[in-house]
């Protein structure tokens, strides 16, 4: 990554903010340590293996320096330990653990982040390790429910220039996947390039355009070429009563190392109806299907879509479609309740696949603190995929 070095002076050469810091030394002095606690317990009851239960503590430990003449460097490290490393499979990486549900939250030590980042009043590039989110990470994501949470090491620039609009580039260079570095496809090497433009101007929504153009010697199946566009938005009906909207479309194809020819859409639209304390929300997700390949998306923050359960992190050959139904609500207590249900049925052809139901109750403790309780049961309709229940109990706290 050192060859970057100087394509990072040359995209960020220009006027800057002023000192922050009067030197370097006074910008480490001001610089800012944080921390982050996760104990989670995690159970999976999975129709053919032993059960897996997880108990997990994730510590990291990072540190930013404050800002100099428009430069900031960070750097985090972490620490995944088990109670019992082997009452569960660690994606295969354990032999202990053999026989058992997969809790993809590994053992393991090492450098999550460490980046140096330059801004001015409009633009910002970062080069090094790092987290990195587009939209609703449905596609480029950090995934950050699993212990060790996926990052990139990437060159990222974003431009603010124009009014309302904000245009990312991203060139991968490694992809550092949730199953850590001991894992056969813990790492993915690349040579992708990513373009995300959105506009906030319009009085409805904000449209954002993409492309990504994935390219993984590690993995060719998962190279691919993707296009889209979405728009999303809120629309006020009275003082205390929205509408809330969001379509999207893309195509995909082979692309790069892939041997595989394809092209598949993805379209997605969602309706919901919101107050100050509850929401409702009825969504349909289509990843279609082409040549027995499915729609791919290799870098998203899977768990967060297609149900808690985890079955479809990978789309069916047949492809996939996603009808739900969510629900949130603020309890007493300070509670939070979020309550969704799923239909998956395949995207052509063939039998239903199944329904899931998920659940979490969640509360926060001050501004550090975070409890919740999760709950997920997928209940199949085809024999070809197993019935899955987990449940996760977990304490979080950030300083």
């Amino acid at each position: 990554m050192k060859s970057w070095i100087p394509l990072l002076f040359i995209c960020t050469a220009g006027p800057g903010f002023a000192a922050d810091a009067a030197s370097p030394f006074a910008a480490v002095a001001g610089g800012k340590v944080s921390l982050n606690l996760r104990l989670r317990y995690e159970e999976v009851q999975q129709t053919g293996l032993l059960d897996g239960e997880a108990l997990t503590l994730r510590a990291r430990l990072g540190f930013t320096t404050a800002p100099w003449q428009g430069w900031t460097a960070m750097a985090e490290a972490e620490n995944i330990t088990a109670a019992d490393g082997d009452r569960y499979s660690q994606a295969g990486i354990n032999s202990g653990g053999a026989g058992h549900a997969v809790v993809a939250d590994p053992v393991m030590t090492g450098i999550s982040q460490a980046w140096l980042a330059y801004k001015t009043t409009s633009d910002a590039a970062t080069l090094g390790r790092q987290r990195l989110v587009l939209d609703n990470a449905r596609f480029i994501g950090d995934s950050g429910w699993r212990q060790n949470m996926q990052t990139f090491d990437a060159f990222v620039l974003q431009d603010k220039s124009l009014e309302k609009t904000t245009v990312t580039y991203a060139y991968l260079q490694q992809i550092n996947r949730v199953f850590g570095p001991d894992h056969p496809q813990g790492k993915w090497a690349s040579d992708s390039h990513l373009l995300n433009a959105s506009y906030a101007g319009l009085p409805t929504g904000t449209l954002t355009a993409y492309a990504y153009l994935l390219d993984f010697s590690s993995s060719p199946a998962n190279s691919c070429a993707t296009y889209g566009a979405s728009f999303a938005g809120t629309a006020k009906l009275t003082a205390d009563f929205s509408f809330t909207y969001r379509a999207e479309a893309a195509t995909q194809s082979d692309y790069g190392a892939s041997t595989l020819n394809y092209r598949a859409h993805y379209t997605l639209l969602e309706a919901g109806l919101a107050l100050k304390s509850a929401s409702l929300t009825l969504g349909g997700e289509v990843l279609g299907s082409d040549h027995a390949v499915g729609f791919k998306t290799p870098l998203a923050t899977l768990h967060a879509f297609n149900g808690w359960a985890d079955l479809f992190l990978t789309t069916p050959a047949a492809g996939l479609r996603d009808t739900y139904l969510k629900g949130t609500a603020s309890l007493p207590g300070a509670c939070a309740l979020v309550v969704v249900y799923h239909q998956f049925d395949p995207e052509v052809g063939g039998p239903d696949l199944g329904h899931e139901f998920d659940v979490q109750l969640s509360r926060k403790f001050g501004k550090a603190v975070t409890a919740l309780v999760k709950f997920a049961d997928f209940r199949r309709e085809s024999l070809t995929l197993p019935i899955v229940q987990k449940c996760w109990a977990q304490v979080e706290y950030v300083f």
